[in-house]
C-alpha cells in the first residue's frame, strides 16, 4: 500500500487474458489507473485462462492488495481459485461473453468504469466452493452442462451470444442419462438417473440463466439441483423453464443444499467449473468454504463492510 496526496493507494495487480483484450482497452486501463495514482501495476498477461492461476498466486507473493482478474469466466475462475483464502481482493473487469461473477455482482462492462469499482467499490466477502480441490465462485456441474459449455465455447458463443447455451441445450436433448448417487452432509438425497447435475452458490448459471433463485453466495452452503428430465421432449421443457427463470418450478429438477456433496457416477461424466469444462470423470467431492474470497464489488451491491 503506497500514498499519493496523503491517501493510501492500493498495490494493484492486473492478470489479463491477452486474446481476449484489445489494445485501446489496455491504454484506457493504464490511463484509469495512472489517473489513481497506480503509475506502476503489477501487470501480467496470459495466453491462455488456465495460466491466469500462477500469475493470481505470484501476484499475491509480490504484495498485491488489489488483483483485478480482466477476462472471460476462465480467468476469472482460475483467480478465485488461487486468491481463496487470501487476505487479497479480487476485482473483475468483464471481457468476453457471458461473465458469470461479474454479472452476478453487478460489475460494470466498461473497463474503464470496472477499474473504478476495483480501486473505490465496496469489498464483498463471498463463499467459494471446491470441485475435487478447484476453486468456483459461480456454479460447477456435471453431465450436460459440461457440454452446453464445451460446445458453446467453441465459438458459437462469440456469436450469438447467449442464445449460444440454449442452442447446444436443444442440440444435446436427447442426451443419455447417467447413474448417480447423490450425498449431501453425509446424506443420500438422489439415487437414480440424471442428464445434469448442478452446484449452485449464486442464483445465475452457464450463460446468464438463473437455476437457483434462492442462492446466496454468502449463506455458507452450496445449492445441489439433480435434473432428472430424459428425451428430448421433457429436456427441451427443462431447459424452456431455465430461460424462463422459472428453473425451480421444474418437475425435472431436484433440489437440496448443504456443505459438502458427494457425486459418484455410473460412467465417466463431463463436467464444468464456472463455465469452464473439465475431462470426465466418476466422482466428484464438492465443499463449500464461507467467506473464502474478497471481491470488490459496487457501493450499490449489498456489501459487507471488511474495515
Amino acid at each position: 500500500m503506497g500514498q499519493r496526496g496523503g491517501l493510501d493507494v492500493p498495490t494493484v495487480a492486473v492478470v489479463l487474458h491477452k486474446k481476449k483484450v484489445r489494445d485501446k482497452d489496455r491504454r484506457r486501463v493504464r490511463a484509469a489507473l495512472r489517473a489513481a495514482g497506480v503509475d506502476a501495476p503489477l501487470w501480467y498477461e496470459v495466453p491462455k485462462s488456465r495460466k491466469a492461476r500462477k500469475k493470481a498466486r505470484r501476484a499475491a507473493r509480490e504484495g498485491a492488495d488489489v488483483v483485478i482478474a480482466w477476462g472471460g469466466d476462465g480467468t476469472v475462475q482460475r483467480c478465485v481459485d488461487a486468491l481463496a483464502g487470501r487476505d487479497v481482493d479480487l476485482a473483475i473487469i468483464p471481457a468476453g461473453t457471458s461473465n458469470l461473477l461479474a454479472s452476478a455482482l453487478r460489475v460494470p462492462d466498461s473497463p474503464k468504469d470496472a477499474v473504478r469499482v476495483a480501486l473505490d467499490g465496496a469489498t464483498r466477502v463471498l463463499d467459494t466452493g471446491t470441485v475435487n480441490g478447484e476453486h468456483f465462485a459461480v456454479v460447477a456441474g456435471a453431465g450436460m452442462d459440461a457440454l452446453l459449455v464445451r460446445d458453446a465455447g467453441s465459438g458459437l458463443k462469440d456469436k450469438i451470444g447467449r442464445a449460444a447455451y440454449v442452442y447446444t441445450g436443444v442440440k444435446h436433448a436427447g442426451f443419455d442419462a447417467f447413474d448417480v448417487d447423490v450425498e449431501v452432509d453425509g446424506e443420500r438425497v438422489f439415487r437414480g438417473k440424471s442428464t445434469s447435475v448442478l452446484i449452485g452458490n449464486v442464483p445465475g448459471g452457464v450463460g446468464g440463466l438463473e437455476v437457483f433463485d434462492s442462492s446466496d453466495p454468502d449463506d455458507g452452503v452450496l445449492e445441489v439441483g439433480v435434473v432428472t428430465a430424459e428425451g428430448p421432449l421433457q429436456m427441451v421443457r427443462a431447459v424452456a423453464r431455465t430461460v424462463l427463470g422459472r428453473a425451480e418450478d421444474s418437475p425435472f429438477l431436484r433440489t437440496s443444499s448443504g456443505h459438502d456433496v458427494v457425486l459418484q457416477f455410473g460412467r465417466p461424466v463431463p463436467y464444468e467449473v464456472d463455465g469452464g469444462d473439465r475431462k470426465p470423470t466418476r466422482m466428484l467431492e464438492i465443499e463449500a468454504h464461507p467467506r473464502s474470497i474478497r471481491v470488490r464489488v459496487p457501493h450499490s451491491d449489498t456489501a459487507d463492510p471488511t474495515g
